[in-house]
C-alpha cells in the first residue's frame, strides 16, 4: 500500500539522518579545544562581552514576518515558480501547469480553501459537509461509491483518526495543477499536475514537486506502472469536490 510505503521510508531516512548527525557532532566535540567550542555556540548577529555574555543588537532593519495567509491559503513556496509551466502529457500534448490558484474560477478557490482548512484542522469530520452528501458524494474510493466517506478515509488512513490522509490531501491540494476537459461534462481543476504528465519526462524541479508527496520508491513503481498512482483531488468549476482517490 503506497501509504504503508511512504510512512516507512520517511522513518527509515530520519532514522539515517539522526545517526549521521549526532556521529559527526560528537566527533567534531570532542576533537575541539574548550576555547573554539565556546566560539561555536555564539549565535550569529550576536555579540559577546568580557564574560561571555550574548548581546542582541538592539536595532534591526529586517521588519517583523508576522502576517500570515489573508484567505488561509497556503502562500506561493519561494522554491516554486509561481508562474504557469507548460509541461508534456503522456500522449505528448503539451501541459499548462498552474500554481496561481487566482487562475481558477472562484467558486473553485473557495472550495480548495475550504479543504485546506478542515484538513489542516486535524478533524476529519470537518469534510463531511464538503463532500456532497447524496448521489454526487465526493468519490473517495475507486469503484462503488462509499457508504460512509469518512470511514473509508480513516480505514485508508495509517491512523485511527485519519490524520495522515488529512495530511496527504493538504500535500496534494498545495501542489500545481492542471485545468483539464474544457468545454466537456468532465470539466476539472486536478491537483497534483503529475496526474496528466509522462514521469519519464520530469525535470529535476519537477522531481523534488514530485518527492514533496511521494517516496523514491513509489515514484521508481510508477514508473514501472507508467503513471502517476497515488492521490488526488478534483474540483469542478462551479466548486463541488468530486473526488480524493489514489489509484488510475
Amino acid at each position: 500500500m503506497l501509504i504503508s510505503a511512504k510512512t516507512s521510508a520517511r522513518i527509515a531516512l530520519t532514522s539515517r539522518l539522526l545517526a549521521g548527525v549526532f556521529s559527526a557532532g560528537l566527533i567534531f566535540a570532542l576533537s575541539q579545544p574548550a576555547a573554539a567550542l565556546s566560539e561555536l555556540k555564539q549565535v550569529p548577529g550576536q555579540t559577546t562581552t568580557q564574560n561571555n555574555t550574548p548581546q542582541t543588537p538592539a536595532d534591526s532593519d529586517e521588519p517583523a514576518d508576522d502576517a500570515g495567509a489573508a484567505d488561509g491559503l497556503p502562500q506561493p513556496d519561494p522554491l516554486i515558480d509561481p508562474t504557469n509551466k507548460t509541461t508534456q502529457a503522456d500522449d505528448g500534448k503539451p501541459v499548462e501547469v498552474l500554481y496561481d490558484v487566482n487562475k481558477a474560477p472562484e467558486p473553485v478557490r473557495r472550495m480548495r480553501q475550504l479543504i485546506v482548512e478542515a484538513a489542516a484542522s486535524g478533524e476529519i469530520e470537518r469534510l463531511r459537509a464538503l463532500m456532497n452528501p447524496g448521489p454526487n458524494q465526493t468519490q473517495v474510493t475507486i469503484g462503488e461509491t462509499a457508504d460512509d466517506p469518512i470511514r473509508a478515509l480513516k480505514e485508508l488512513s495509517g491512523d485511527s483518526e485519519g490524520i495522515e490522509v488529512l495530511a496527504i490531501l493538504l500535500d496534494v491540494i498545495s501542489t500545481g495543477f492542471v485545468h483539464t476537459g474544457q468545454g466537456t461534462p468532465d470539466e476539472m481543476y486536478v491537483w497534483p499536475y503529475f496526474t496528466e504528465k509522462s514521469l519519464s519526462t520530469l525535470t529535476p524541479p519537477e522531481k523534488v514537486d514530485l518527492l514533496r508527496i511521494i517516496t523514491a520508491g513509489d515514484y521508481s513503481d510508477m514508473l514501472e506502472f507508467g503513471g502517476y498512482n497515488f492521490y488526488r483531488v478534483g474540483i469542478s468549476p462551479d466548486g463541488q469536490w468530486k473526488f480524493f482517490v489514489a489509484g488510475d
